[in-house]
Formats: structure tokens, sequence, C-alpha cells
């Protein structure tokens, strides 16, 4: 179930998008320090689709390919290539091997490779790549961080204010309570309190409480208790936040259109969830939007906007997002 999920949707990509300092410093401290966060990193994952393409080996998962520039003195950058692994496959390690290669060939810069294997298999731990033929060899050593080895630091992780020890822990949750759902629904609970307890911003535990809800899903009843729950928190203004989230938005949009008939009510819910889904990936590509952007992009039909999802990548600017609009306005 937990690997069916991962095919079709994957917050681990946009918390660690959102959240790449925090994550390094958590799992790869001896990287964070050898970094020179004053100078930005950048993300690369346009140029890493591209060598994904011409060399697609195995299943892919989630896989992020960043620029960052070390503390040498030296006007030298290096790529940082990460995997992250939900359950064990034979072809990994050659997978890792091949995108750390065509990235090198590409760019010519040195390339780490990292692997976050978050899968249930204790035993399968994968490090290495190597082949020889008549004593030629080539080999490629891997940093792998078994997600299964935090459960021994789950007191460090809760009393940890870095935002990506929330992730690791809705992470081992959603593994120990898989076949348990009220565990699930109480564990649930205390990672939501706990993003206000850590006195985190608005925006910081509406990024963590969505990426908690995708992966501690809950049946029916006990997700409409803590609907309730949140509710009362929310009353009482302990959580202000929570029932604001997006996926409110859609769920008002498909209500509403119930009303005045089912299709069109799935085709405003659709249309909703699309258009937010636009804003967040612009907002990652480009910063703020701006008010007269997102009002123009309210103005657009199901159709276009679905269009536009599929050309998000191509654009460098603002100013040739508007330019596309403004030829494929809708009629």
């Amino acid at each position: 179930m937990l690997e069916e999920r991962f095919e079709q949707d994957n917050p681990w990509k946009e918390a660690i998008e959102k959240y790449f300092p925090e994550f390094i410093a958590l799992l790869f401290p001896h990287v964070y320090k050898d970094i020179d966060w004053e100078k930005g990193w950048e993300s690369l994952d346009n140029e890493l689709q591209q060598v994904v393409r011409d060399a697609e080996v195995g299943t892919r998962r989630v896989d992020k390919l960043v620029k960052v520039w070390r503390k040498n003195g030296k006007e030298q950058w290096v790529l940082i290539h990460i995997e992250i692994q939900a359950q064990k496959d034979e072809e990994f390690p050659e997978r890792i091997f091949v995108y750390n290669y065509r990235i090198f060939d590409r760019y010519r810069q040195p390339v780490a490779s990292f692997a976050v294997l978050i899968d249930s298999n204790k035993s399968w731990r994968p490090t290495n790549f190597e082949y020889e033929l008549w004593g030629s060899r080539h080999r490629l050593d891997f940093v792998t961080v078994k997600l299964l080895d935090y459960k021994k630091r789950i007191s460090e992780l809760e009393m940890s204010n870095n935002p990506f020890a929330v992730v690791i822990l809705a992470q081992l949750q959603a593994m120990s309570t898989q076949q348990n759902n009220q565990a699930r629904f109480q564990a649930k609970l205390k990672l939501i309190r706990m993003l206000y307890e850590k006195g985190y911003s608005k925006e910081n535990i509406l990024e963590l409480f969505r990426f908690i809800d995708w992966l501690m899903t809950l049946p029916k009843e006990l997700s409409e208790r803590i609907n309730a729950v949140l509710l009362a928190y929310e009353k009482g203004g302990s959580m202000p936040y929570i029932t604001s989230i997006e996926r409110d938005a859609i769920e008002r949009g498909l209500q509403q259109g119930l009303q005045q008939g089912l299709q069109q009510g799935l085709q405003q819910g659709r249309k909703q969830e699309v258009l937010i889904t636009t804003k967040r990936q612009l907002t990652r590509k480009f910063g703020a939007i701006g008010l007269d952007l997102s009002n123009q992009l309210e103005q657009q039909s199901l159709e276009v906007l679905e269009e536009l999802t599929e050309a998000l990548l191509d654009f460098a600017s603002i100013s040739e997002l508007t330019s596309w609009l403004t030829q494929h306005k809708s009629v």
C-alpha cells in the first residue's frame, strides 16, 4: 500500500525541496558542515529529468539533483544526487551508478550520491555498485541512510527543532502503525500537536501537516475524528491554521458543485485542485507570483490549467508564463 502511494504521488520530494538545508543537517551532518550555505543552493530537477530520460534504469521513486558550493575557499561547486527508496530493489545500486556517471558526464563536476532507504527490510543496505572485466574495474560508493535506524532516536527527533525531524517521525510512525489504525490515530494527533508546541510558523505548520496527513492515512471514521479534534482545537485558538489547508478548499469546491449538479461539482473540485497545485509549483519555481497573476490563473478553464501543468517546466521566467497565458486565454 505504501509503495503504491509512492508511485502515485510523493511529498518527500516537496519536503526536501522546502527543507533542503535541514534535510542535509539532520541526515548528513558531515556534508552540512562543508557547504557554504551563504551562497545558497539550486535545484536542478529539470536537468535531472533529461538525465533520467536518457538513462532509465529500473523503477524510479524520488530523486533530487541539487547544486551547492563548498567551504574550501574555491569557487567550486558539487552536485548532490539524492534518491529516496521505499522498497528493496536489486537494480537500485546500478541506477545510482548510472545517474551519477550521467550527471558527471553532463556537467564535468564532482557528483555526490546519497540514498535514503525508507523500506522495512532491515538487512537491505546497498552502499556501492561495481563491475570488473579482465582486470578492469569500475566502482561507485554512495552514502546510505537507513530510516529504520532512527527508531532508536525517536526521543532525539521529538526534541529537535529541525522541521525535517517531523518528516522522519511521520515516516517512521506511518511504517510502525500500518496495521494498527488506533495507534496511527494517536500518533498522528501527537505529531500535529508537536507542530504547535515547537512554535513553527504558519507556513511550516501547513507544509508539515500536509506531509503528515498524506503519509498517515486513516479510515473515514478516524479521519472524521481527527477533523473534529482539530476543529475543536481551532475554535479554542490552539490550532488556528490546520483547517485552512488547501484540501478544505477542494472539498468546499466539490460540495458547492454538488448543489449545482454532480458533474459540475466534480469539475469545480478538479479545477480547484489543479489550480492549487499550479500555484504551488509556480511559487516554488519563481517565488511569490503576485495577486494579478493569481487572479489571472483563477480565471482560466480547467482545460487550460491542465495544459499549463504540462508546460511549467519549459518556462524560464514569469514573462514567458504570462505570454503563454495570453496565447491560451480561456474563452
